[in-house]
């Protein structure tokens, strides 16, 4: 499920008009839907940012990267 839904913030962030606050909305979005499916959500912080951007900028090369970076703010997440 995590990767359907790093795939579809992928194209959220792909579609969404405006240039400041895409992955604020974005990640807002995720959460939600981490929430709905019953799947612990995560934050990204400031520590993860550039990886995130990383992932999502090589999603078509390594779709794993993504992936990756969410499970890992999501074992932090899980922390507190």
């Amino acid at each position: 499920m995590i990767p359907r839904l790093a795939r579809f913030h992928i194209e959220f962030e792909g579609i969404h008009p405006f240039i400041d606050g895409n992955g604020r909305v974005g990640r807002l979005i995720m959460f939600k839907e981490f929430q709905k499916y019953n799947i612990v959500p995560f934050i990204i912080e400031n520590n993860l940012k550039l990886i995130y951007y990383r992932g999502i900028k090589e999603w078509d090369i390594e779709k794993g990267y993504l992936t990756n970076t969410c499970l890992t703010a999501q074992n932090k997440y899980k922390a507190y």
